[in-house]
């Protein structure tokens, strides 16, 4: 696999005399009422939304920390990813479960593997098989599948036979199996692969740009990395280049930075193509909420968008 409501209002009225115009703005104000809880609904989102954890080994074991760096969970599990929706994939004794912020398992550890949450579902595995849980660990789409991947837009790609496609967050299948690769769409596009080319398809399937990449990622803010020739850069969704194929890897802009790589060392630029951080790293990953991880040599760092380092293995 790559890696990867509309409204309408109506301002008529019944026309009576002298009623017509209290009547709009009765409207009106009732209009305006429910603009004013929506965006006091999405201030307490943002205000109360869980706060991203990153993971951290100690002596061995795995805790997570904050982004500021302050350990936020002591060190205690085999492995952990990234958080996601509030909870985190975390594994013991082999099998992988979720914690909550404070290090709480809330869901056993009892997967073969599991992935981060992803608009409210997250793809986990057992017994050879992949399906879909919600966070009360109940299988919204059972496990069923060879490959899969996260739910984007609505949609996750599914391996069905040898071709893929795409299912809706019921587990129906809205995308008939029919390219060789998918990937998760982001920004209303999906990276797919017909025969040796990556194009990219719409949420209705229908192909919005042609084939012609040799491999492609998801959209973000805007932007997608695609190679040519041996080379990334990156396309807006008509498909013009923005920034022209020079790097030897590249990832997903997040935070309005994308991590990629010149012959063997990692930075990270901006969308214009500048370089914000220099690359100075052995390998990297894309920031999230502010942090991301990088790598040098053996060590493992957390780095800020200015390139400092707030939190360095003991190794």
């Amino acid at each position: 696999m790559v890696e990867t409501g509309p409204y309408s209002g109506n301002d008529s009225v019944e026309v009576t005399g002298s009623t017509a115009r209290p009547r709009k703005k009765v409207r009106i104000a009732a209009t305006a009422a429910v603009a004013l809880a929506l965006l006091l609904a999405g201030l307490l989102y943002y205000i109360h939304s869980p706060e991203t954890l990153y993971p951290v080994m100690v002596n061995g074991r795995y805790g997570f920390i904050d982004n500021s760096g302050r350990v936020a969970v002591q060190a205690q599990f085999d492995q952990a990813k990234r958080s996601s929706e509030g909870l985190a994939a975390i594994s013991q004794q082999g099998r992988w479960g979720y914690a909550d912020a404070s290090g709480r398992i809330v869901i056993p550890a009892q997967y073969d593997l599991a992935d981060p949450f992803s608009q409210g579902l997250a793809l986990v595995g057992i017994g050879g098989k992949l399906g879909y849980i919600n966070k009360d660990s109940h299988y919204v789409v059972t496990p069923q599948y060879t490959a899969a991947g996260p739910f984007g837009d609505g949609l996750a790609p599914v391996q069905i036979a040898d071709h893929w496609g795409y299912i809706d967050r019921s587990g129906k299948l809205r995308i008939d199996p029919q390219f060789d690769d998918a990937g998760t769409f982001s920004d209303g596009l999906a990276p797919v692969r017909f025969g040796g080319r990556f194009g990219y398809i719409n949420t209705d399937g229908k192909l919005v740009i042609n084939p012609q990449f040799d491999t492609a990622g998801r959209f973000s803010e805007g932007l997608a990395a695609v190679r040519s020739n041996g080379q990334f850069g990156y396309i807006d969704k008509s498909a013009k280049i923005v920034i022209p194929a020079q790097f030897d890897s590249a990832g997903d802009f997040s935070d309005g930075l994308a991590m990629v790589a010149i012959g063997a060392r990692f930075g990270y630029i901006d969308h214009k193509g500048k370089f914000q951080i220099n690359p100075r790293f052995d390998h990297a990953d894309s920031f999230r909420d502010g942090l991301a991880q990088v790598w040098i040599g053996n060590h493992e760092f957390y780095i800020n968008h200015q390139g400092l380092f707030v939190w360095k293995s003991a190794n």
